[in-house]
């Protein structure tokens, strides 16, 4: 539970990065954190593990019970980010979020 909640105060930190993906769910994991996203590239379930043994995060993209991809060896200020360029970052970034959300 404490590595889940200072995995979560990293998530924090960057909020609004975060609420972009539709972050939802969130659920305490063996030694990590699951969560629910809903971004422009990838819909379905994070987890994000600390690996003790090299003192850095390993990070789990799935659908549908099956693991999509894993990116290992991330530090800790690298989270959001990593994140973001496989939940919610697509080339055209601010075309697709105005047509998206575009209120006129």
């Amino acid at each position: 539970m404490e590595m889940a909640m200072y995995i979560m105060r990293v998530l924090k930190s960057q909020l609004m990065v975060v609420w972009s993906w539709g972050f939802n769910s969130p659920k305490t994991i063996t030694n990590g954190l699951s969560f629910k996203v809903q971004g422009f590239k990838f819909k379905g379930t994070v987890e994000v593990v600390y690996n003790e043994g090299t003192d850095l995060f390993d990070i789990s993209f799935i659908k549908r019970n099956k693991i999509i991809e894993i990116i290992e060896g991330i530090y800790f200020d690298q989270l959001v980010t990593v994140i973001d360029h496989h939940v919610e970052k697509v080339d055209n970034y601010k075309e697709r979020v105005e047509a998206e959300y575009s209120l006129i």
